[in-house]
């Protein structure tokens, strides 16, 4: 943005897919969030949305494939609108346009105007299940992400098709979120962010384990507002089946000891820890280096206690802000304060995993962050993004606390 409090600016490119007939709501969404939005549509999405509608919404011409400003002498609209824009956003991004953009194709108004955009630009991928699974269409987005390219989505959902599968276009409050945490002011720049995140897999044999339900959503959600926000993040994940988010360094481990290796590693140069995964309390005494035959009867599981890594952490990183994750299914906000308290953090955010909707595996998410000395924080439900990016907004101002504290003391 040009100067303190002026309006953020977008360029809204809508492809031509079904999902384009959403494109009038997220502009009002964008407006209602404090948005100016200019759209521009390819020539298919004319099929699925008329550039009336967008011009009425939006309040701007809509961009389509005149290149020339009428009566502006030289003027490039496709120049002109790049150098307008704080940043892009495709939605819907359709698999064409995906490949276009990835490859520096510029054959018609929004992939020019791309082509000469310098600021963040965010892609919305919509398209059937099986078409986003296309080994040539991962391939493509495995090189946007690598450019810094943000996917905002697609998610599991029902499909024009009717059948249900990954390809839907994400929520329109997600896309929003996403713009606003991609134009908000980078906290974290010259920071440095560890995660944990995920299930920890205790092995009983080479084919069974205990563990639990965790997705690793929230913790990866996280990882990515950190990310957005300018942090050098490290996010070590229990084994899940989730992307890595842009511009993080993933470090993938299975086990509880084999995370508290990590850590120990990392934690020291960091300035925040999130341990938001799930880490088993105990495994397995021994594991058995064969498959246990259901013939030869129920095992007798000895455990013992995995290491308490979050508890570890003031003796691993004094100076970095501690934040500790509490799933629990009843007295939600009196075991968060005790671990609070026992584990020796700044900060610890709970969430009760017995409701519907938020519990383990949810897009959702509803937490309560406890500090000490302070007031709890509730946070309503709202999607796991919304809530990782309000919560790395809290760890950026306890940090920053923190450091004012520490300065002090020092005087």
């Amino acid at each position: 943005m040009d100067a303190p409090g002026e309006r953020p600016r977008l360029v809204l490119g809508v492809s031509g897919g079904i999902a384009a007939y959403k494109a009038p709501e997220l502009v009002r969404r964008l407006r209602d969030a404090g948005c100016e939005v200019r759209c521009a549509l390819t020539p298919s999405a004319s099929a699925f949305v008329t550039p009336l509608a967008l011009e009425i919404v939006s309040g701007q011409p809509v961009y389509r494939e005149e290149y020339l400003a009428h009566g502006v002498r030289g003027e490039e609209l496709h120049i002109a609108a790049a150098e307008w824009a704080d940043l892009v956003l495709v939605a819907p991004a359709t698999a064409h346009s995906l490949a276009a953009l990835a490859l520096g194709l510029a054959d018609n108004f929004l992939l020019t105007t791309a082509a000469a955009f310098r600021g963040p630009l965010l892609v919305a991928p919509a398209m059937h299940a099986a078409m986003w699974e296309q080994p040539a269409n991962q391939a493509r987005v495995a090189e946007l992400r690598a450019r810094g390219v943000e996917l905002v989505g697609p998610v599991v959902g029902p499909l024009a098709s009717g059948e249900v599968g990954i390809g839907r276009m994400a929520e329109i409050p997600d896309i929003v979120t996403a713009v606003l945490a991609r134009l908000a002011p980078r906290r974290l720049a010259g920071r440095t962010v560890l995660v944990t995140a995920g299930p920890t897999h205790e092995p009983i044999d080479p084919v069974r384990f205990l563990g639990n339900r965790s997705s690793g959503k929230m913790g990866f959600a996280i990882a990515a507002a950190a990310a957005r926000h300018g942090a050098e993040v490290h996010l070590v994940a229990g084994p899940v089946a989730l992307p890595t988010p842009p511009r993080v360094r993933r470090h993938d481990v299975e086990t509880a000891v084999e995370m508290e290796r990590e850590v120990t590693r990392l934690a020291p140069a960091a300035d925040i820890v999130v341990m938001a995964a799930a880490v088993a309390d105990f495994r397995p005494a021994h594991a058995a280096p064969e498959k246990i035959k259901k013939r030869d009867g129920a095992p007798a599981l000895e455990l013992i206690a995995n290491p308490d890594i979050l508890a570890a952490l003031p003796g691993l990183a004094p100076r970095a802000l501690r934040v500790g994750f509490a799933a629990e299914t009843q007295g939600v906000e009196a075991e968060a304060k005790r671990k609070l308290e026992s584990k020796d953090a700044h900060l610890l955010v709970a969430n009760d995993v017995s409701r519907s909707g938020i519990g383990f595996g949810s897009d959702d998410n509803e937490v309560v962050v406890l500090r000490r000395g302070g007031a709890p924080v509730a946070l309503a439900k709202a999607p796991k993004s919304a809530i990782a990016e309000r919560l790395v907004e809290i760890f950026a101002d306890e940090l920053a606390e923190l450091r004012r504290e520490a300065d002090s003391s020092h005087r």
